[in-house]
C-alpha cells in the first residue's frame, strides 16, 4: 500500500477517535463502516438495515464514505473503522503492508461493471492500441489487477504504457479534458462516464479472469467481536437478498442515498449482483493468483498469504 502522507495521517487519525468518542458507553463494542457509494453497505445503511440487528450488540453503528477502497485500507488500518466493502485488490495492498486486516465475507464478480475506457474519439480499437498511452487507474485498487490483466493479454505490460495513478473523481475530470488517453474504472464512474462523456469501452471486466469483492475487518474487531461481526454480516446478507429481489427499489433507495441519477443506478445494478457470502477454498485461490499478480508486476514488495488473512468465523 502507497504511503500516506502526515496530515492526511493525522485526519484518519483524528477520525478514529472522533468515532470512538460518539461511542455510548454502555460496555458494548460499536461499529463503524466504511463504505462506498453503491453496493450492499449502501444499501444497509439506507435502509437502516443493521439497527434491529445489531441493537442488542453494539453500542453504535456508524457510517464513513470512502471515494474508493484504498483509503478505505488506510483508515482501517490506522483504527478509524471496523468493517468495509472494497474490490479484490486493496486488501492485498494491506496486507503487503502488514495492516491487521482479515477477509470475513466475499461478493462475486460479473466483471460487467468495470472497463477500460477511451474518449469517443478515440483511434484506438483494442487495448493493444494503447501502447504508449496515458492510462488512468486508481493505484492499488481492483482496476490497477484489470489494468495489469488486460495489457497482459494484449502481448503487453505495465512499462508499455503511461500509468496515470488518479482517484476516481480526478480521472473523471483528466478524461473529460483529455489529459487522458484511456481510464479504467467501475460503476458508477464507468455508466456516468459513458452517459455524460460518451466514453466509449475498448474491454470489460467480463473478458479477464474473474475475481470478488470483499468485505474486510479488523483482525482485532473480528476476532474480538464475533458475535457483532456474525450477526452484521447475516444482516448485509438479507439486505442483498432483498436487493436482489427488488431491483427498482433499490436503484431509488441508492439514488436517494448517493444523489447519483437513478438511470446511472439501474445500469449499475444491471451488471452486477448483490451477494454476502463465507469465504471458500475456491474464492481463496482465486484472490491468491491476483495477488501473485501484484507480486510479479512489482507493485507488492513481498508474496502474501491470502488464507492467512481470512476469518472463518461465519458460516452464512
Amino acid at each position: 500500500m502507497p504511503p500516506i502522507g502526515l496530515a492526511r495521517r493525522e485526519l484518519i487519525l483524528m477520525l478514529a477517535a472522533g468515532l470512538a468518542s460518539c461511542a455510548k458507553p454502555a460496555g458494548k463494542p460499536p461499529l463503524r463502516i466504511g463504505f462506498q457509494r453503491s453496493g450492499v453497505l449502501l444499501l444497509a445503511k439506507s435502509r437502516h438495515g443493521l439497527d434491529r440487528p445489531l441493537k442488542d450488540l453494539a453500542s453504535a453503528v456508524t457510517w464513513v464514505e470512502f471515494p474508493s477502497g484504498p483509503p478505505m485500507m488506510e483508515a482501517m488500518a490506522a483504527g478509524a473503522i471496523d468493517l468495509g466493502a472494497v474490490g479484490d485488490s486493496p486488501p492485498i495492498f494491506a496486507q503487503a503492508a502488514g495492516s491487521p486486516i482479515v477477509y470475513v465475507a466475499a461478493q462475486p464478480v460479473t466483471g460487467a461493471s468495470e472497463a477500460l475506457l477511451v474518449p469517443p474519439g478515440s483511434a484506438a480499437l483494442s487495448v493493444s492500441d494503447l501502447k504508449g498511452k496515458k492510462v488512468a487507474f486508481t493505484k492499488g485498487s481492483s482496476a490497477h489487477l484489470f489494468t495489469y490483466r488486460a495489457l497482459k493479454q494484449a502481448g503487453l505490460s505495465l512499462s508499455d504504457i503511461q500509468p496515470v495513478y488518479l482517484s476516481p473523481g480526478d480521472a473523471a475530470g483528466a478524461f473529460g479534458s483529455g489529459a487522458i488517453d484511456a481510464w479504467t474504472t467501475w460503476d458508477p464512474y464507468y455508466a456516468l462516464a459513458v452517459r455524460d462523456q460518451k466514453a466509449r469501452a475498448l474491454l470489460t471486466g467480463e473478458a479477464v479472469a474473474k475475481t470478488s469483492t470483499f468485505y474486510v475487518a479488523t483482525r482485532r474487531f473480528a476476532e474480538g467481536s464475533p458475535a457483532v461481526l456474525s450477526a452484521a454480516l447475516t444482516a448485509l446478507k438479507a439486505q442483498a437478498a432483498w436487493g436482489m429481489a427488488h431491483v427498482a427499489d433499490v436503484a431509488g433507495v441508492v439514488s436517494a442515498a448517493s444523489g447519483l441519477p437513478q438511470d446511472i443506478v439501474t445500469a449499475s445494478l444491471r451488471r452486477g449482483v448483490y451477494a454476502v457470502d463465507p469465504i471458500d477454498d475456491a474464492v481463496i485461490a482465486t484472490q491468491q493468483a491476483s495477488a501473485d499478480a501484484f507480486l510479479e508486476m512489482g507493485a507488492i514488495p513481498k508474496r502474501v498469504d491470502v488464507a492467512a488473512a481470512v476469518w472463518k468465523g461465519w458460516a452464512g
